[in-house]
């Protein structure tokens, strides 16, 4: 039988309801110790050892690993063993910690190592606009970000720009009958050189796009809002020349999902950033079709094969 506090309460649904809130409120330790463990290397310590590795061997393998602290270290691996990156494994007469499918993707010479958007997101500068989001719904500031920092992501970002076009090399590689094209801000494509049939340019995808047979559009349209991006759609669908298409990588928001589904959940994380850092948001089915629309393309095709995002081909 439940247990009624004085006021009523059921005390068992009111302990959970605690719990539910507490563990809210301390759930940005998982992340952050999580950063601490790429920080210190230790996915790759473990990974290079090649077999389950005790405690003593991790702390001893270290490096800069100040002697007073080293207690602490069992602590760090406790909390990460609990939230999945690595696990337990019984040898003999000893435990060892083991990767899982999580800290692998956090392996430096893994080819989609998560490591660096993770300490991209956890830097102090893309923390600080949390703080400021309640400040940013009771002022006229058009992000969070802006409230922090005085200026839009993007001007702030050209104070350090890094672009490296990752991505067209890649495909450049792989399809070497293509020609690839990197459009980017002057700035950003500053100083790369074409090489083979990999070419870089410079521009403003907002007043021109090159000419080309398909435009790919990888994690940008996300970050802009509705009329923005109805804008970039205009001057691709100016580039692509006849049988050409628009090919989109982005979120589609899933629909008649579970609440505690995991990949709902992180797609409403990622809309949480866009509201927070730059204008744009993470869309429904129907918000992109209503983009696509507006830009005065015929029609489009979603396949949902890339985890949480999805290929959309768009059509003139």
């Amino acid at each position: 039988m439940d247990k009624v506090s004085a006021k009523g309460e059921n005390v068992s649904e009111l302990l959970e309801a605690q719990a539910h809130v507490w563990n809210h409120i301390f759930s940005f330790i998982n992340s952050m110790s999580l950063k601490c463990a790429i920080d210190l290397g230790i996915p790759d310590i473990i990974q290079n050892h090649g077999k389950p590795m005790t405690i003593t061997e991790l702390v001893a393998a270290l490096p800069k690993l100040n002697p007073t602290k080293a207690c602490h270290i069992s602590r760090l691996m406790r909390i990460l063993v609990h939230s999945g990156f690595f696990a337990k494994q019984k040898l003999d007469d000893y435990d060892g910690y083991v990767l899982t499918d999580a800290s692998r993707l956090l392996l430096k010479d893994n080819p989609l190592n998560a490591a660096p958007l993770l300490k991209f997101l956890l830097d102090p500068i893309l923390m600080q606009p949390w703080h400021f989001v309640g400040a940013w719904f009771q002022n006229d500031d058009r992000t969070p970000f802006v409230t922090a920092h005085g200026e839009m992501l993007w001007d702030y970002c050209s104070h350090d720009p890094r672009g490296t076009g990752t991505l067209g090399k890649t495909i450049a590689d792989a399809y070497p009958h293509l020609e690839c094209t990197v459009f980017d801000l002057p700035r950003v494509v500053a100083g790369l050189h074409d090489c083979g049939n990999l070419k870089f340019v410079g521009g403003d995808m907002f007043e021109h796009v090159p000419a080309a047979d398909a435009v790919l559009l990888k994690g940008i349209l996300h970050d802009w809002s509705d009329e923005e991006c109805v804008k970039i759609l205009k001057r691709c669908k100016e580039a692509i020349s006849n049988g050409g298409k628009v090919i989109i990588i982005d979120t589609v928001v899933m629909k008649n999902k579970k609440a505690n589904d995991d990949g709902l959940e992180t797609q409403l994380f990622i809309d949480m950033e866009m509201m927070a850092f730059v204008t744009g948001k993470e869309r429904y089915e129907e918000e992109w079709a209503n983009l696509f629309s507006s830009a005065g393309f015929s029609g489009y095709n979603i396949i949902p094969i890339l985890g949480l995002r999805s290929l959309i081909e768009v059509y003139p």
